[in-house]
């Protein structure tokens, strides 16, 4: 096996591949990167039994086909190189790796190919296609609403639904809820599965610099997820998904509309001031003004800022965790947002003011706390 390849794009795959093989494995071929070489075309496969991740690069100057199975520590040796081109000659008896360019050369071990475990088979129970772009905002506005949770595994990733009217992205920690949705996205049928997080933040890692379209093909236990060079097979999250829709409050009588950004800043400057065990912090709404306030009586210490705002019902104060608070507010993007909600005890809803509700509607879910 030799082939030539710039040191940036080997660099590249070898990180990404990374992101998918655990710090300790129960194979120890695990621990390393699949290369394999077919004409001009060089595959990277990095699995950890869950989630199984395939990319494909063009190679132009080849010489001999092979593969090998290389260390994750060859990525650390190549992090310092500047952009050139790099020769990597194989052997195929001792599978032995000699890296070399103009000035040197390092050499590593390598291990038999054979040991790598082969590319999981999703038997096609539905199919759909979507564009990578709304795929990767399906996952970026929802991925930090997931849960980690061992005793609710369903809670740990993104639930997928699936209409004839829209698509619907949505997660939960059972103290926060963000439901991502998409009118212009209508697929035949109806069908839904719960993406984990690992491969879900791996997609949005590829996704992030794609425009095509991908092709999504998944069982009740596994999912397939196909763009032109790369391919991402993980196991699914087994159960059902908490019926989302039934937990959103319809009737909220009290609405405020404030910047988002202002917010933000405001909640980051006072929450530190608040008790550390809970984090809580309390927001007055009033007619023309929003009150920030958090205080630790065991340390003396307090803050209260006020902000300008639009407000239609009663003077209400309610409690709020803030670490939440600022999580939402973050991920949202529009330069103001709405707040809805009807009591102090019940859950308050989040929305971006702007959004064009045909392409795509977001709505965040955030649980009070009690003030004392």
């Amino acid at each position: 096996m030799k082939f030539v390849i710039p040191s940036t794009e080997l660099l590249n795959h070898l990180q990404l591949m990374g992101k998918v093989m655990n710090s300790k494995n129960t194979l120890p071929i695990l621990d390393n990167i699949l290369l394999r070489l077919q004409g001009s075309k060089l595959t990277f496969m990095a699995s950890d039994l869950e989630t199984t991740l395939v990319s494909e690069v063009e190679v132009p100057n080849v010489e001999e086909d092979g593969s090998v199975a290389v260390p994750r520590m060859m990525a650390e040796a190549l992090k310092e190189f500047p952009e050139q081109p790099l020769t990597l000659s194989v052997s195929s008896d001792t599978f032995l790796i000699e890296v070399s360019w103009a000035t040197g050369k390092l050499t590593l071990a390598g291990f038999d190919p054979q040991e790598f475990p082969t590319l999981p088979e999703v038997s096609v129970t539905a199919s759909i296609s979507l564009a990578a772009p709304t795929l990767n905002e399906g996952i970026t506005n929802t991925i930090y609403a997931s849960a980690a949770d061992e005793l609710r595994p369903v809670m740990n990733g993104i639930f997928f639904d699936f209409t004839g009217e829209h698509a619907t992205f949505v997660a939960s920690d059972a103290h926060k809820l963000v439901r991502y949705r998409r009118p212009d996205v209508k697929v035949s049928g109806q069908n839904s599965f719960i993406l984990p997080k690992k491969p879900a933040s791996l997609l949005r890692s590829i996704l992030a610099r794609e425009q095509g379209e991908v092709a999504v093909v998944f069982d009740s236990k596994n999912a397939s997820f196909s763009l032109p060079s790369y391919t991402l097979v993980c196991r699914l999250i087994e159960g059902n998904f908490p019926a989302y829709d039934s937990v959103i409050p319809k009737d909220n009588p009290n609405k405020v509309n404030t910047d988002r950004l202002e917010l933000l800043s405001v909640v980051k400057r006072i929450a530190p001031l608040g008790p550390a065990g809970t984090g809580l912090i309390r927001i007055k709404f009033s007619a023309n003004q929003v009150t920030i306030m958090a205080q630790d009586l065991d340390f003396s210490q307090s803050g209260v800022e006020r902000i300008a705002c639009q407000y239609e019902g009663e003077e209400m104060e309610i409690g709020f965790k803030s670490a939440f608070l600022i999580d939402i507010l973050t991920n949202l993007h529009t330069q103001e947002v709405s707040f809805e909600f009807s009591d102090p005890s019940r859950a308050g809803l989040i929305l971006p003011v702007g959004e064009d509700a045909e392409k795509e509607q977001t709505l965040a879910l955030l649980m009070p706390m009690m003030i004392n």
